[in-house]
């Protein structure tokens, strides 16, 4: 399953300010936004797909993601 885990709109993303504004620096100036995200790549043995959907989605609400600030989304790895 892949999990994407990104800040919601209005939250402070200073890495990606950062990113932004290190760019300009470099003569690269048309980038006009810059967002950062993680992606966990979460692999189960020997369940099916809805078992590993319900497994990742406890990972995100128990670990990988703060619902006051996150937005996430979770589906299949294509094989």
């Amino acid at each position: 399953m892949e999990v994407r885990v990104e800040l919601k709109p209005g939250v402070l993303d200073a890495e990606a300010e950062s990113i932004e504004k290190s760019l300009g620096l470099l003569g690269i100036p048309s980038v006009r936004h810059v967002t950062t995200a993680r992606i966990y790549d979460l692999e189960f043995a020997g369940v099916s797909d809805e078992e590993a959907l319900r497994l990742a989605n406890r990972a995100v609400e128990r670990l990988l993601a703060n619902p006051v600030i996150h937005r996430v989304s979770v589906h299949p790895v294509p094989a």
